[in-house]
């Protein structure tokens, strides 16, 4: 297929006088994709996201029912009974809508209560929230660091941290991930040149579904004089004994100055927040542009949310279902022979490496009834291209063992396996 020299890359700068010319080459493609199956994007639900489901499928224009493995809703809690009443009650208490920004005339009760709660899932003072985890994260980095000051980030951080620290203007360096020995050399270079610095990090990185050495990270920036910021998305819920994220996994809660993180995936909603001090959070509040400038959150998310903390605190036995699916699908792959990477939790990757293998297996995969989602440079090096499965504990074990069977074909048809 000729789009197999292309990727997204291509379209980003296009050397046009036209400033709409890249949509178009753009497109074009985009439509070459979905004559061949390899359009995997946007594929829509007509059902909520649990393990399986039902869509539209792009391809035939016909409904069907398919086993998701693509959604972050780890523990089930988008429809989960208590999550969706909490989200009711809220709607009838409070209405449908904030009607304005936090700091005027959009603050209710309700969002208070949705702060004092994640402060104290997350061991912290206080916390600030916001209508998107990509908010949280832009606006509490581009609120605290000045072009005097230093980010420093993990090769493989989100791009929501990223882009925080380019609003913010201060100098953006970057240590090989998960690599000691790779930060204290930055860190080091740092000390001469920068006045603040901010060590920032995934608790459980995205693509590769590995954990943070938090500990370690924790000593070196004490050593160097620089503050600690965990993006918590994927951990949220996850890991921990008792869901509360990285810091209780390593047995450190309280010890992060900064804990940041999206309500959209553990949690099953929607909205971001930044867990600190009570001195910190409220400057945030004052200079988050994006929780400034944007409209309270929806009083029936702030419902759903708290009552989500419940669920993941009173019943535990949703992520230990979640658990025993990750164990299970973790040890039958590398049986398989499938490379995993370093995964460690519930995000699974299946390094190919194989821009155009991975365009026929996805393909394969789909018309198979797995819903899996394919990752491709740029989001990843381009020899590390990759399928990338999501457990929940709302799998079963047949949904398993079939995605299982699928994937064992697919990957002995291309030689993967």
């Amino acid at each position: 297929m000729q789009e197999e020299f292309y990727t997204l890359a291509d379209f980003i700068d296009v050397d046009h006088e036209d400033l709409f010319e890249k949509t178009r080459l753009f497109n074009g493609f985009m439509d070459q994709l979905r004559k061949e199956e390899y359009h995997h994007w946007r594929r829509t639900l007509c059902s909520p996201s649990e393990g399986r489901v039902e869509m539209l499928d792009p391809f035939t224009g016909q409904r069907r029912n398919m086993i998701m493995m693509a959604s972050n809703n780890y523990l089930g809690l988008t429809t989960h009974p208590k999550v969706v009443q909490a989200g009711l009650d809220a709607v009838k208490e409070y209405g449908a809508g904030a009607g304005s920004v936090p700091l005027f005339g959009g603050t209710l009760e309700i969002h208070r209560q949705l702060e004092q709660r994640l402060a104290k899932f997350k061991s912290c003072e206080d916390a600030v929230i916001f209508t998107s985890g990509y908010g949280s994260n832009v606006g509490c980095i581009s609120a605290l660091l000045r072009p005097k000051d230093v980010a420093i980030n993990d090769r493989l951080n989100h791009a929501s941290l990223f882009d925080g620290c380019r609003l913010s203007g201060s100098k953006l360096m970057a240590f090989k991930h998960n690599d000691m020995a790779s930060l204290e050399h930055v860190l080091e270079r740092s000390s001469r040149y920068y006045r603040g610095k901010l060590v920032i990090v995934d608790g459980v990185f995205s693509m590769d579904g590995d954990i943070a050495p938090l500990p370690e990270i924790i000593k070196l920036a004490k050593q160097y004089g620089a503050r600690v910021m965990i993006d918590e998305a994927h951990a949220s819920g996850v890991i921990g004994a008792n869901g509360r994220g990285t810091p209780e996994h390593y047995g450190i809660e309280g010890q992060v100055d900064l804990v940041a993180g999206t309500l959209s995936k553990g949690l099953g909603g929607v909205g971001g927040f930044v867990a600190t001090s009570a001195e910190v959070a409220e400057y945030i509040r004052f200079y988050g542009r994006s929780y400034m400038f944007s409209t309270a959150m929806a009083p029936q998310m702030c419902g759903s949310l708290i009552a989500a903390i419940d669920v993941i605190e009173n019943e535990p036995g949703l992520r230990e279902k979640l658990w025993r699916n990750i164990r299970y699908m973790h040890e039958q792959m590398k049986k398989l022979g499938f490379d995993l990477g370093n995964a460690q939790t519930a995000i699974v990757p299946i390094i190919i490496g194989d821009n155009e293998k991975i365009f026929n297996m996805a393909r394969d995969i789909h018309r198979a009834g797995i819903f899996l989602n394919s990752v491709f440079y740029p989001a990843v090096p381009k020899r590390l291209s990759r399928l990338r499965i999501s457990l929940m504990a709302t799998h079963t074990q047949a949904d398993l063992d079939e995605t299982l069977n699928v994937l064992a074909d697919v990957g002995k048809k291309y030689g993967i396996i």
